[in-house]
């Protein structure tokens, strides 16, 4: 019982820290702006660890490769103290165990960024029909412009409504049931 609350706790909290290094990696990504309560509370949150690992983790074609770094280190941390606190035993060759360990832990962030992609679409759809000029809107679009793009090219406006969010939401599913879900559980047959 009590370990089940631990583990709970300790999903909870690293799983919060993942997020919140994804999202500032993203927003780093997309160039969105930095002058926004978003930004501002990532940047205040993650930014004891982000810094320190970038004195040893150089950025790469202007990509902050620390904080991704960061989270799939958070991932592989908490991986591995919840096996450790189910009393899982890991199979006989430690090594290969590691190396599932390790390729959960960037499916999970995988899973992640698609479930953000998903959040921030429907939150930008939403936000456009309600308040189109909220402080937000334009770190929304920022965040989701490069994937609503593709499907604006090929679907045109039916009736003045943009069915591009629809498609994007579709496809993440797609994603999240197909190659992420298939790859989770090969890794899990690893250990």
């Amino acid at each position: 019982m009590l370990s089940n609350a631990l583990v709970f706790l300790i999903e909870t909290l690293f799983g919060l820290f993942a997020v919140a290094l994804l999202l500032r990696f993203y927003l780093q990504c997309v160039r969105a702006p930095y002058r926004n309560p978003l930004s501002e509370f990532l940047a205040a949150l993650t930014d004891f660890a982000v810094r320190r690992a970038r004195r040893i983790i150089p950025g790469l074609w202007q990509l902050d490769l620390a904080t991704l770094i960061l989270a799939w280190i958070v991932e592989v941390v908490q991986i591995v103290i919840v096996i450790l606190l189910k009393d899982y035993s890991l199979s006989p060759q430690i090594g290969v165990a590691f190396i599932a360990i390790g390729a959960i832990a960037a499916l999970r962030l995988v899973r992640l960024t698609v479930y953000i992609v998903m959040v921030a679409v429907i939150a930008q759809a939403i936000l456009s029909w309600i308040s189109p000029y909220h402080p937000l809107a334009p770190l929304l679009h920022s965040m989701t412009a490069p994937f609503l793009r593709r499907f604006q090219r090929i679907i045109p406006p039916i009736g003045n409504v943009d069915l591009s969010p629809l498609f994007v939401i579709i496809v993440c599913q797609l994603v999240l049931m197909l190659p992420v879900a298939w790859l989770e559980m090969s890794a899990v047959q690893l250990l």
